[in-house]
This record gives C-alpha cells, structure tokens and sequence, in this order.
C-alpha cells in the first residue's frame, strides 16, 4: 500500500465517521471508568497481600 492509497483510506474513514451522540458517549465513559476501577481495586489488592505477607507488622 502506498502513500496514495494509504491517504485514501483514511479519508474515506474521516467522510464516514460521525460524532457519537451524548448517551453513547456517556455509555463509553462510564466503562472505561468502571474498568479502571477493577484494575485499580486488583492492583490494590495484590500490593496489600503482598506488603501483609512479605513485610509482616512486628510491632
């Protein structure tokens, strides 16, 4: 594929792409929110077992 062809593309991509409307957006965010929140809560929790029972409190 050359330059050309490649330009093309992507106009023809841009001409058939529209703007999402206000619910799909909205839809959209609140996933991406929710699975950064899961790959939070994971990371959050695999740090305190491993702080628990590698670094154990001694008092």
């Amino acid at each position: 594929m050359d330059l050309r062809e490649l330009v093309e593309a992507w106009r023809r991509i841009l001409l058939i792409a529209t703007k999402p409307e206000w619910d799909e957006y909205w839809t959209i965010l609140k996933i991406s929110l929710l699975g950064l929140a899961i790959v939070g809560g994971i990371s959050f929790a695999i740090r305190m077992i491993f702080y628990t029972f590698l670094y154990p409190y001694t008092g």
